[in-house]
């Protein structure tokens, strides 16, 4: 198992870009780095797993629905050192859009889920990661949400 806290090396992790009518499903963090904080759904890729096979794993774990045709969208990184200075997490998230059947329903280690309209995504306690994410690429999720 990797070693996510205080890590030899950055761990690798996908998150879900998961729209629908003009909204987002944002995950409530459960655990440690950040928890009570906003993001979307995801977690740890596991050895042996493809990134695809990852992120529609992490869906259903987070969220109960079903994804399906995950598409990338970005990378990014965050890195979070503790009072001395140590790097104490250190991800690279790589995100995907997917489509998903099913009904929402927080699991695994999301406290709650909530779709939120994208206009009010930034009023919200986000990850640091996923707030440079959702600013970053915010043109492209609203297209994304426009297509049927």
């Amino acid at each position: 198992m990797v070693k996510r806290r205080y890590p030899d090396q950055p761990v690798v992790g996908i998150g879900a870009v998961i729209l629908h009518e003009g909204k987002i499903l944002l995950a409530k963090r459960g655990n440690q780095p950040a928890k009570g904080e906003w993001s979307i759904p995801g977690g740890a890729v596991e050895v042996g797993e493809s990134l695809e096979e990852a992120v529609l794993r992490e869906t259903r774990e987070e969220t109960g629905l079903e994804a399906a045709e995950p598409e990338l969208l970005d990378v990014v990184d965050q890195a979070h050192r503790d009072a001395e200075g140590k790097v104490e997490y250190h991800y690279v998230i790589i995100d995907y859009a997917v489509k998903v059947k099913g009904e929402a329903k927080a699991a695994s280690d999301a406290d709650e889920l909530r779709w939120v309209p994208l206009d009010e995504v930034e009023a919200y306690v986000l990850t640091p990661s996923f707030r440079r994410f959702f600013v970053k690429n915010r043109k492209k999720i609203e297209t994304l949400n426009s297509v049927p």
